[in-house]
C-alpha cells in the first residue's frame, strides 16, 4: 500500500479532486445521491457564500500515491463561538475509504489546524453548519436520503468513533404515508379547531404575489423560533437572502403555510418536494439544462420532506405546530403527495418526537453529531 499523505487543498486541481472524490467513492451504490455541484462548491468555500463572510474553512485531502482516499474540511464557525462562548471547531464534508489510517490522518489535520487557533474541541459532521446538511447516518442505510439529507457508508461510524469521537446528539427522520392521514386527521381536527378558536389563529398559504417576501418571512420565523434549540446559530441576514433566493425556485407555494395571530405571522411550515431522484438523473449538474429537468412538472413528485414546523418562542407550547400540520394535510392531498418525511428532529426535542409518534409516523433514519476533546 502506498504511503499516506495528508495535504491542505490549495490549487484548482486539488479543489477539483476534493469535489469529485464522492463520485469515485460511491460508484455502484444505488442509494447515494450526488450533491448539486454548483451548490457544493459554495458550501465548501470554493465560491462565494454568505456563510463564509464571517466564518472560515480549510479543506484537506488524503492521498495514497496519486489516488484520493479521503477528504475533510475544518470549519471555523465564529457565530457558534460568539453565541455559546464555546471554543469549538467543526469538521464537515468528510468522505473516506475504509482506511482507518487515512481517516485518522484527516482528523489529525483538522485538529492541528484548530490547535494553531487555540481551539481543542471539535464537533461534526456539519456541511458547513446546523442550518445546512449535517449528521452522520447511523441507521437506515436501506434507502436513499431525501432532499438535503446526508448519506454515507455504515463504516464511517467505526472510523469516527475509533478515533475518539463521542456522541453529542442524535437526529431522527420520520416517515408517513398518505393512508395514515384520515385517521390522524380525525384525531387532530377537533383539537386543532379548539386551539385556533381560542387563539384566533388563521392559516394562510404563502402569497404568490409577494412570494420572495413571504419566503424571507418564513426564514425569519425559522431563525427566531430555534433560538433555544441545541447548538443553533441563526443565519445572518445575508444567509437568509441567499437561502431565500434558492428556495424561491424549489418551494411549492401550496405546501408552505403560515399561521397568523392578530394579523401577525407567528409560525410556518413548509414541505419541499423530494428532488433527489431527479438530482441523481442529472448527476448533480444544473447547467446547461439540468435545472429544467429538476424543476419541470413538480406535481409529478409524490414525496415531500417536511423540513420545518416553526413557531415563535412566545407562541410555543400552545399547539400551533399541530394547527400548521393539520392545515398542511389537505394541501398535500390536493397536490397528490403520497409520502412525507419529517426531518430532522433532535433526539432532545421530546415534544416534536412525541407528536409525530402519536400521529403514527415511523422513525426510519438516525443521524449523529459527534464531539471530540475536553
Amino acid at each position: 500500500m502506498d504511503s499516506l499523505v495528508i495535504q491542505p487543498v490549495a490549487s484548482k486541481r486539488e479543489k477539483r479532486l476534493f469535489l469529485e472524490f464522492p463520485w469515485s467513492l460511491y460508484r455502484g451504490d444505488p442509494n447515494w445521491i450526488p450533491p448539486l455541484r454548483a451548490n457544493q462548491r459554495e458550501l465548501v468555500g470554493y465560491r462565494p457564500h454568505p456563510f463564509y463572510e464571517r466564518n472560515e474553512a480549510q479543506t484537506f485531502l488524503a492521498l495514497r500515491g496519486d489516488q484520493v482516499v479521503g477528504r475533510i474540511a475544518a470549519i471555523l464557525n465564529r457565530g457558534h463561538i460568539e453565541r455559546f462562548g464555546d471554543q469549538r471547531g467543526f469538521f464537515g464534508f468528510f468522505e473516506c475509504r475504509d482506511d482507518p489510517q487515512a481517516a485518522a490522518g484527516l482528523f489529525d489535520a483538522v485538529r492541528g489546524w484548530f490547535a494553531e487557533r487555540g481551539i481543542q474541541k471539535l464537533r461534526g459532521p456539519v456541511n458547513p453548519s446546523l442550518n445546512y446538511e449535517l449528521g452522520l447516518l447511523i441507521e437506515g442505510f436501506d434507502s436513499p436520503p431525501t432532499f438535503m439529507m446526508t448519506y454515507n457508508p455504515p463504516y464511517y461510524q467505526r472510523l469516527i468513533e475509533s478515533y475518539g469521537f463521542r456522541k453529542a446528539q442524535d437526529l431522527y427522520a420520520y416517515w408517513g404515508h398518505v393512508s395514515m392521514l384520515p385517521e390522524i386527521r380525525d384525531k387532530l381536527k377537533p383539537v386543532c379547531d379548539k386551539i385556533s378558536e381560542r387563539l384566533g389563529a388563521k392559516i394562510r398559504p404563502l402569497d404568490k404575489r409577494r412570494f420572495l417576501e413571504d419566503v424571507h418571512l418564513f426564514l425569519e420565523i425559522y431563525n427566531q423560533s430555534l433560538t433555544n434549540t441545541w447548538g443553533f446559530v441563526p443565519m445572518t441576514a445575508a444567509e437568509v437572502r441567499h437561502v431565500a433566493s434558492a428556495l424561491r425556485w424549489l418551494m411549492v407555494p401550496e405546501l408552505a403555510l403560515g399561521v397568523e395571530v392578530d394579523g401577525r405571522m407567528v409560525g410556518a411550515v413548509f414541505g419541499l418536494p423530494d428532488y433527489n431522484p431527479r438530482i441523481k438523473k442529472i448527476d448533480g449538474r444544473l447547467f446547461p439544462f439540468g435545472f429544467l429537468r429538476l424543476l419541470w412538472n413538480k406535481r409529478a413528485i409524490k414525496r415531500i420532506r417536511v423540513i420545518s414546523t416553526n413557531v415563535l418562542p412566545e407562541y410555543q407550547l400552545l399547539g400551533l405546530g399541530l394547527v400548521l400540520l393539520d392545515g398542511l394535510v389537505p394541501k398535500a392531498l390536493e397536490w397528490g403527495i403520497e409520502e412525507a418525511e419529517f426531518s430532522w428532529v433532535l433526539e432532545s426535542n421530546a415534544l416534536s418526537r412525541g407528536s409525530l409518534e402519536k400521529g403514527g409516523a415511523r422513525r426510519i433514519k438516525s443521524y449523529r453529531l459527534y464531539d471530540f476533546g475536553p
